[in-house]
Formats: structure tokens, C-alpha cells, sequence
């Protein structure tokens, strides 16, 4: 069996070490394009913010390591140049020399991942605007910074988000801008508004709802002219706006292309030629939660992706479950985390879905150090199976996302949530965690212990703020009356029951307590999910 596999790093590397393990005897050749064959390409905003030191540590593997280990025939700045499905076998290209061969497979796996989109505006080649995607990008982005004061990055996802932060670290003046109203375009939008929040709060300045036009240069130095009309300067500037499945290889091999470009494979990791497999940022998914197809550009799915096309390549059939999309992001004091599906993507594939917040502490509230963390749990309104989650918060966030995210590859309910047994000591978690709380709060919903309003949809209904007196006077909803929570049974009369209430409070367990209680007194009433703070999170101050 002879194995060839285009392009290393996280899926390509993986699936020629897999396909090693699993046989001794097969010819294992990877062609890569670039310099490095493993590098991790995560901790590339850390090494240009000083936070990983050594810039040694990025290269996990080299052709010399991996021939030692695995015996593989690793060959960098080798370059595909087309793929011959007629006589099975690729051309490539020796870029130190120029000289071509043409490379034999039996069983091919493309892993040749994505490029940073590049828009083409006018003045987008200035030689001080830059992507993120490989090591030398990541060097010449350190260099420019090493002699920068200031510092442009466009676009507020994943890439654009750790920049920001690390240019920070550097010490640089940082504006973003981002096309959206939001930052983290996978969040939804009252989600994104406290990372919005990190980023002001540590200098960064935003600009949300607008959109580079052209670059120009002004001594040196690149300046953006956005829609809105406004310039701005700066030493360097960084392009992180997505990126764009690099399959022009397999287009022209007469492969099956899907969304965007991407490719089209089975749940073998198979494209429309049996013989060719693909994995990573160039292929189409399917989304775990809606069932529709999926371009999720993150490394663990390109890691398993790869693990499934060698054991598939060798003839052990395993399928590809699909991905949730599971991922995190530290934002400054931040940590910013999702899994499964948004509201946002709910919708658009018409799923009918509940919601609930919630506002717990990651551990006892009562041991020093506890820190708040917001939690938006999605799941169905019909039989409470978990459909996707999203936290912002502190410590504790990468803990309960996991857990969710294992409840949705489990297709666990909410009523699940509520039983699941987690470790407790109070500097690690609390008695009731919050994904127990997260369960108890969606479960009781269900059961109609309590009828659940959101924040978004207030119109009509009469607002009780069962707060204190000077939690009402430091913040409340226009319109609120307020009725603190234990004098709420001998006031209960001073209430309509001809009107829809909404009782809140600062995060929703006082707001559920007055609702059972009016509820039993035969009153019309709601509890506000994530009381004022998710009021907050959807009107900002």
C-alpha cells in the first residue's frame, strides 16, 4: 500500500502517523508545501505577544523527527502542482531547485487546508498588511511590531481577537474593526457584548459596523479608509476577515466542490473518488446538532478528520460523526466559549428550540476567588435534548463547555444536566454545578414550574423588580415596579392579575422564587431568564 498525503500540520501530520501505526509495511510519503511539516499553528499570536518565548516550541515535528519515529517519507517545500486520477499519481513541484517528478499513490489524502482571505482592495499588497497562517507569516508580523507603535487589525473572530490582545501585550495602540455590529461572529450577538466589553476595557479600540474600502500609503505607513469615511494609520495592519478552502488542486482534478469551494466528502472522509480522501479547513463537515453541511476550520475536527481518512485508507472502516464546532478563545480576562449550535444557526435551519441564562459562579460563592460566568444554554422545547451552549467568563468556562459538549455528542436533555454527578470541593466547583444549575433552570421550564420571558421580548407586560430598594436605584428596567422579593407575599394584592408579569432580578433565582410564588397565587407570570444582568447583555448601559 502506498499512502500519499498532501500537506502536514494538524491533519495531514496526523493522518500519516495514524496510518504508520496501523501498518508497519505501508509507504507513507507526505508532500508539503511550506517549510515546516508540524508546527502548531494555534500559538502563533502568542509567540508574536512575547507569551510563548521560544519560538522552537511552535515546531512539533520535523521530516528528521517524523522519519525517526513513523518512518515516513517527509518531503517540505514540495508543492503538488496536479493530481492524475487516471494513473493515479500527483506531480510536484521541488520549489528549492524547480525540478518536477510525478509521485505514485494507491491512496491519496488531501490535507491542503485554507488561506487567509485577502480581499482585492486597492492598496491590500502594502508591504505592512499581513495575514496569520504559517510561521513566516508569524515572523514578519514579530518584525514589524518589533519597530511598531500602533496597530490596525480587521476583523473580530477567533484570529482577529487573539492579535488584538497580543499586540496589547506588546504595548501597541490597537483599533479593530469589524463588519459586523458584534465581535465573534459565531456568538451570538448579546453573547459577544462582555467581550466587546474586555476588549474597551483593555484599551482596544472598537470600531463595530464598518468595513475597510482601500489602503493607501501615508510615509511608510498603511492607511485604511473605512465605509463610514473615517482613516486610520498605523504601522501595521492585520488581515483576519476568515479564510478560503484552498482546493484549486482538487477542483482541477474534477473533484466534487460544495459551499465555498469546500470539499465534498462521505462520512469516511472520502471525496467523490474513492481513492482520494480529504480532511481539514478544505472540506465540507456535517454540523452534529442541524445536519447541515459545514465549514468549521478548527484543529481537533482536522485532527480526527485525519485519524478517520488513514483508517479508512488502510481498509478499518470508521466514520466521521460530524462536528459541533466546540471551540475557545481567551479575550484578555476573558474566556469566551461555544459548542453545538447558536441561536442564530437554529433558526436558519428552522429547529424549534428553547432557551435559558444563567449567571453562576465557577466555584462556591463563599470560598475566595469566585468568578462570575454566563452561560446561554439551547436546547428543544419538545424534549429538552441539549442543542448548543455558549459561556463567557472567567475560570471554570473550558470546564462546563466540555461537559456540554459531551452531553450534545451524547444527545443527553436538560433533565440529564440536572443528575449529571461532577467533582465538588469548594475552590473547584459547587454543590449544585452549574451545568446541574444550567438543567435545573431549562428542566423547570419544561415542566411548567415556571414560564420563561427573555429580554429581547418585554413589550406588554407589567416589569417587577423584586431586587432591594438600592439594587433597583443602581440599575433597573425603564417602567419596573419594585417589590423586594421578601415583602412580596404581603404585597401581592398591589398587583394586576388581568396583566402579564415579568418578575426579574439581578440573575434570575430570586425572579424564580417570586414567580412560583405569584404563580400559585393565581397570577399571569414569567420569571426574566439571567434576570438584569442578561437585560444588560441584550441593552447595554
Amino acid at each position: 500500500m502506498r499512502i500519499v498525503i498532501v500537506g502536514g500540520v494538524a491533519g495531514g501530520a496526523t493522518a500519516a502517523a495514524r496510518a504508520r501505526r496501523l501498518s508497519e509495511s505501508a509507504s507513507i510519503v507526505v508532500l508539503e508545501r511550506g517549510p515546516y511539516v508540524s508546527f502548531a499553528n494555534c500559538g502563533l499570536p502568542y509567540h508574536v505577544g512575547g507569551e510563548i518565548a521560544d519560538r522552537k516550541a511552535l515546531l512539533l515535528q520535523t521530516p528528521e523527527s517524523l522519519r525517526a519515529r513513523h518512518n515516513l517519507d517527509v518531503r517540505v517545500r514540495s508543492e503538488v502542482t496536479a493530481i492524475h486520477r487516471d494513473r493515479k499519481s500527483v506531480s510536484v513541484r521541488r520549489l528549492d531547485d524547480g525540478q518536477t517528478y510525478e509521485e505514485p499513490y494507491d491512496k491519496l489524502i488531501l490535507s491542503t487546508g485554507a488561506a487567509p482571505i485577502r480581499p482585492p482592495l486597492p492598496g491590500i499588497d502594502h508591504n505592512r498588511i499581513f495575514t496569520l497562517r504559517t510561521l513566516p507569516d508569524m515572523d514578519r508580523i514579530k518584525s514589524a511590531a518589533d519597530k511598531a507603535r500602533d496597530a490596525i487589525v480587521i476583523g473580530g473572530g477567533f484570529i482577529g481577537l487573539e492579535m488584538a490582545e497580543n499586540l496589547r501585550r506588546r504595548g501597541l495602540a490597537v483599533t479593530l474593526v469589524e463588519l459586523l455590529d458584534q465581535v465573534m461572529p459565531p456568538l451570538d450577538r448579546e453573547m459577544a457584548g462582555p467581550v466587546a466589553e474586555a476588549l474597551r476595557a483593555h484599551g482596544v479600540d472598537l470600531l463595530l459596523g464598518d468595513a475597510v474600502e482601500s489602503f493607501s500609503d501615508r510615509a511608510g505607513r498603511p492607511t485604511a479608509r473605512l465605509k463610514s469615511g473615517r482613516e486610520l494609520e498605523a504601522d501595521v495592519v492585520i488581515l483576519s476577515i476568515g479564510v478560503r478552502p484552498e482546493t484549486t488542486l482538487a477542483k482541477e482534478a474534477g473533484l466534487t466542490l460544495g459551499e465555498r469551494g469546500a470539499l465534498v466528502v462521505n462520512e469516511h472522509m472520502q471525496t467523490s473518488d474513492p481513492d482520494i480522501y480529504a480532511v481539514g479547513d478544505s472540506v465540507l463537515t456535517t454540523d452534529f446538532v442541524t445536519g447541515a453541511a459545514a465549514l468549521i476550520p478548527l484543529a481537533g475536527p482536522a485532527n480526527r478528520q485525519g485519524r478517520i481518512a488513514a483508517e479508512n485508507a488502510l481498509g478499518r472502516p470508521t466514520r466521521y460523526r460530524g462536528s459541533q464546532g466546540t471551540s475557545i478563545v481567551r479575550v484578555f480576562n476573558l474566556a469566551v466559549a461555544m459548542t453545538g449550535a447558536s441561536e442564530k444557526s437554529l433558526r436558519k435551519a428552522g429547529i424549534d428550540f428553547a432557551k435559558v441564562y444563567l449567571h453562576p459562579t465557577h466555584h462556591a460563592g463563599y470560598f475566595p476567588g469566585a468568578v462570575q460566568m454566563s452561560i446561554k444554554l439551547l436546547f428543544s422545547g419538545k424534549d429538552g435534548r441539549v442543542l448548543g451552549a455558549q459561556i463567557v467568563g472567567g475560570d471554570g468556562v473550558d470546564k462546563r463547555i466540555d461537559v456540554l459538549s459531551a452531553a450534545i455528542q451524547a444527545r443527553l436533555t436538560v433533565f440529564d444536566l440536572e443528575e449529571m454527578d461532577l467533582a465538588y470541593a469548594p475552590q473547584f466547583g459547587s454543590a449544585k454545578d452549574p451545568i446541574n444549575m444550567a438543567g435545573f433552570v431549562a428542566a423547570n421550564s419544561l415542566r411548567g414550574d415556571v414560564r420563561i420571558a427573555h429580554a429581547d421580548a418585554l413589550d406588554g407586560a407589567l416589569l417587577l423588580d423584586v431586587r432591594t430598594n438600592a439594587e433597583h436605584q443602581a440599575g433597573t428596567i425603564p417602567g419596573s415596579v419594585l417589590i423586594p422579593i421578601d415583602e412580596l407575599r404581603r404585597r401581592a394584592g398591589e398587583l394586576p392579575k388581568d396583566r402579564p408579569i415579568i418578575a426579574y432580578c439581578a440573575v434570575g433565582i430570586r425572579g424564580y422564587t417570586a414567580a412560583r410564588i405569584l404563580q400559585q397565587l393565581g397570577f399571569d407570570v414569567r420569571n426574566l431568564s439571567g434576570g438584569f444582568k442578561t437585560y444588560r447583555m441584550f441593552h447595554p448601559a
